[in-house]
């Protein structure tokens, strides 16, 4: 097994401290490569090393310039930064130099969700949703820019597609009850709302969704 691939399997085992010694030896060994930068960057960002982080992408960048995983790397670091903009470019570099996975498709439209661009951020979720079938995180974010753009029937399948995957996510319920609410539906509006609680009573917005049906029921 070369160092990169141990150092991974050093990665996946929670053994940071022997990953990075490993990386550091490639490092050593192939001054000139830049797989052991980009997967030393990768070992600092999980640590949360993101100074660090982001000048071992930037080298592994300046090594090979389509390293299209180093890419991914920076914009992770400018995302957990809240540099979105910086996250949005060097995402979208990374799908353009051919990063063809769900991930960095679900980043790109996080980054433009954090933007406040809801429309934009629709088609990078839509295909995250194509690549990474029956996960319940990309599906419930793409369920939110949906809402957002009014695409309620939409965003409301999404949302029950998350439910299907995980019964217990408070959040999906509170959020179908939110579209249930668009389409005057008070009954499965309040059902949902109901269910977020039993789950999480301490959500806050079920809680104030459900009085505000509970009001409106009083008021027929």
């Amino acid at each position: 097994m070369d160092k990169i691939n141990k150092g991974i399997e050093l990665m996946k085992q929670q053994n940071f401290e022997e990953a990075a010694k490993v990386f550091n030896e490639s490092i050593e060994e192939n001054p000139n490569d830049s797989l052991g930068y980009i997967n030393f960057g990768n070992l600092l960002l999980h640590m949360n090393d993101l100074e660090r982080a982001e000048r071992f992408y930037k080298k592994g960048i300046e090594l090979d310039p389509k390293a299209a995983t180093a890419h991914y790397g920076l914009g992770n670091v400018f995302f957990e930064q809240a540099q979105f903009n910086k996250a949005q470019k060097s995402f979208q570099q990374a799908i353009d130099l051919g990063l063809e996975e769900g991930d960095v498709f679900f980043m790109l439209g996080l980054t433009f969700q954090n933007q406040d661009h809801q429309k934009l951020a629709l088609p990078y979720f839509q295909r995250a949703e194509e690549l990474s079938l029956g996960d319940e995180v990309v599906l419930f974010q793409y369920g939110l820019s949906l809402a957002q753009t009014n695409q309620i029937d939409l965003a409301q399948e999404k949302f029950s597609r998350v439910l299907e995957i995980n019964s217990n996510h408070s959040d999906a319920y509170y959020n179908i009850g939110v579209t249930y609410l668009y389409q005057e539906d008070i009954t499965r509006a309040l059902e949902s709302f109901s269910k977020a609680l039993d789950i999480q009573p301490d959500h806050l917005l079920a809680a104030n969704g459900k009085e505000k049906v509970e009001e409106m029921l009083n008021q027929q």
